[in-house]
């Protein structure tokens, strides 16, 4: 289980995203706040998985705030969620110690990809930014490390209950990934994935 919490000072739009996240089962939120300082305190009792934040808040920003964060959990995933797009924000956060950037107008599939991937040790930045210091993107990683495991996988001939098994994670999570494969390839259907996977060769 991905544990999650929440940074942003409307909480309407937290609700929505608590609201979506209810139908992953392999992540939850454990915590939210509406100021940097209230962020900082949830952290250090939940101590969650993945902090998803907004820049801009009262009382402690969220640059300083994963400074901070980074600083008491080193291995703790940040990821921004912004309307800010300039160079100038996302390279403060990546600075900051953020392992991903993404735009609040961007999709919620998008918010469940992100969490997914930095949890995977990934790092993942809004396909839309335009920053030159962005070395990993979603264009320039299609698939998070799960999502390549699950392809080997699917290339040894295993079915997603197994893959499941394997990996410890529920066969609705599976079936998620896979359908996230296909639209990130471009794939049509089973046989052409099970086809792609058998071609395809990741270095674990």
């Amino acid at each position: 289980m991905i544990n999650v919490v929440i940074a942003e000072d409307h909480q309407s739009l937290i609700d929505g995203i608590k609201l979506f996240l209810e139908y992953e089962e392999d992540i939850q939120v454990v915590g939210e706040a509406n100021d940097g300082e209230k962020l900082i305190e949830i952290v250090r009792l939940r101590k969650p998985d993945v902090v998803l934040t907004d820049i801009r808040m009262p009382k402690m920003d969220g640059i300083n705030a994963t400074i901070q964060i980074k600083k008491d959990f080193p291995n703790m995933r940040v990821i921004a969620f912004s309307m800010f797009e300039q160079d100038e924000a996302v390279t403060k956060m990546q600075e900051a110690g953020a392992s991903g950037y993404i735009m609040k107008n961007s999709s919620l599939k998008t918010v469940v990809t992100a969490i997914r991937t930095v949890m995977d040790g990934e790092e993942y930045f809004d396909a839309t930014l335009k920053n030159t210091n962005i070395k990993k993107t979603e264009q320039d990683v299609p698939l998070s490390k799960r999502e390549m495991e699950i392809v080997k996988l699917i290339g040894e001939g295993k079915t997603s209950q197994d893959i499941a098994d394997i990996l410890f994670i529920g066969k609705t999570t599976v079936d998620t990934h896979r359908k996230n494969i296909l639209k990130k390839l471009s794939l049509q259907g089973k046989s052409e994935l099970l086809r792609y996977s058998m071609e395809k060769k990741y270095d674990f």
